[in-house]
This record gives structure tokens, C-alpha cells and sequence, in this order.
């Protein structure tokens, strides 16, 4: 029995399709379209596979409220989840950005 492919595969897949087969044989005209379709199956694919990965948000209503100002206890804490948010947001959407160049 074959194990199905997730949908961060098929997008993986089609993607390299798309980038090996199609582009070569696009006009120019359409290249750069051809590789900006790429580039949203490339980020696609990384949030299918690391979206269970990505802590819980926090209540913004709560932030709104001034819960988590400055000086009060839970600042640190709440600074520390929204800090690990933006970085898998931005690991999935723009993995380059977070390098250490």
C-alpha cells in the first residue's frame, strides 16, 4: 500500500514541475509570473508543513486592554510568544530574512 502524498508534497512537486518543465518552455512574457507562482507554492508548502508548529496567539483583546503592558508581570511572556510568532511567520513566508548572514 502507498502512502498518500501531504499537500506540502504535492505543492513540492508541482512546484519543481512547474520550475524544471513549464517555465523553460513559457515565453518571456510570462517567466516572471511563472516564478512568482513558484515563489507562493514555495510558502505554501513551508505553512502546510510547519502550521501545527506556530504557538498559540495571543488574546488581542487582552493586548488592546493594556494586560500585557510594559511592568506588568506577564510583559516578558507575552513579548517571548509574539517575538516566536512573527519568527515562524516569517520562517514560513520569508525563510531568507531570518538568517545570520
Amino acid at each position: 500500500m502507498h502512502e498518500q502524498p501531504d499537500a506540502a508534497d504535492l505543492l513540492e512537486t508541482a512546484r519543481a514541475l512547474l520550475l524544471a518543465e513549464l517555465l523553460p518552455a513559457l515565453p518571456a512574457s510570462h517567466a516572471f509570473a511563472a516564478r512568482m507562482i513558484a515563489n507562493a507554492m514555495a510558502i505554501a508548502a513551508r505553512a502546510a508543513r510547519d502550521a501545527t508548529a506556530w504557538p498559540a496567539p495571543p488574546d488581542a483583546a487582552l493586548i488592546r486592554a493594556g494586560a500585557y503592558d510594559p511592568g506588568t508581570p506577564q510583559h516578558d511572556e507575552i513579548a517571548a510568544r509574539l517575538l516566536a510568532m512573527a519568527r515562524a511567520r516569517c520562517a514560513v513566508s520569508n525563510p531568507r530574512a531570518l538568517r545570520d548572514d
